[in-house]
């Protein structure tokens, strides 16, 4: 199994380094990354989340809600939609069997347009919940406008077996064993993160667990003071959400050495897996991707 990386349309929130940590002004915009990955399995290719889609980039008013557009300002560049990396990579997006969802927010939600023969996977409860549509927030967050490929969703209850301690759902059917669905509740009722194994251990995508790289820092952990605040503005649950956070930098003082954690939004980490800029366009990806083992 290979693993690409792709950030599949950065976004410029407000507050500029109170947000990423590394923008050299407050009064700039910052600048967060949308990590998916892209694996090439035994099975075929699948997509670990979709990020902002061809539609998104081309009518983002009809898309998204006006306050989401105003606070993170989206790059709407259609070269940096999953659909067309993909492409970039040189496969055929119709080859997309499957994509694993984190969550439904409209940042990770928006590709699935792109891809109508995928089967999607994620959490019951987080299709329960975007379904409810129970608050302002909700109405915000979750964009039925993005969801065409509903009647393809196949969801998960908890139940299956421990991954390092932590409960996963049952297989994923028809993808690869190696893809692993980890409850992960607390930013949504259904948010999960997705571990994928590799050569030299597991690589743990933990959505939007957390956002910031130092969340994970063992010691004295601590976040920017905007994606603090944002986070909180955006919990359903802050008790779980903060105790899957400890629990997540327990596994990597266990099992640094086994499971490699990064966040959907920091743009560090993605850089550094990707070893290219959030922002380079496709046309100048030279396609090196991370090897894991069938």
């Amino acid at each position: 199994m290979r693993v690409h990386h792709l950030s599949c349309i950065s976004t410029c929130p407000i507050g500029g380094r109170l947000m990423d940590g590394r923008t050299r002004s407050i009064v700039r915009r910052g600048e967060l990354s949308c990590h998916c990955l892209l694996l090439e399995t035994e099975r075929g290719l699948v997509l670990v989340d979709a990020g902002f889609g061809l539609r998104d980039v081309a009518d983002p008013r009809s898309r998204l809600s006006r306050f989401f557009l105003a606070l993170l300002r989206p790059r709407f560049v259609e070269s940096l939609t999953a659909v067309r990396q993909i492409e970039r990579l040189g496969f055929d997006p119709r080859d997309v069997r499957h994509i694993v969802l984190t969550h439904l927010d409209f940042d990770h939600a928006g590709g699935l347009d792109d891809f109508p023969n995928a089967t999607v996977h994620l959490m019951a409860a987080e299709r329960e919940a975007a379904f409810s549509q129970a608050t302002m927030l909700d109405r915000m967050r979750y964009r039925p406008q993005q969801w065409s490929t509903r009647d393809r969703w196949q969801v998960y209850e908890g139940g299956g077996d421990r991954w390092f301690g932590f409960q996963r759902v049952r297989e994923l059917e028809g993808v690869s064993r190696d893809v692993v669905m980890v409850p992960l509740i607390g930013h949504t009722f259904g948010h999960a993160g997705i571990a994928v194994r590799r050569d030299r251990g597991w690589l743990l995508l933990a959505g939007d667990a957390y956002f910031f790289r130092h969340e994970m820092d063992l010691e004295r952990p601590w976040c920017t003071p905007g994606l603090r605040f944002y986070q909180w503005m955006m919990e359903k649950d802050r008790e779980q959400r903060l105790q899957n956070q400890e629990r997540l930098r327990e596994l990597r003082r266990a099992h640094g050495g086994e499971v490699e954690i990064v966040c959907s939004h920091d743009i560090v980490e993605f850089e550094r897996l990707a070893g290219r800029s959030a922002v380079v366009p496709p046309e100048q990806l030279a396609p090196q991707p991370e090897l894991a083992p069938a």
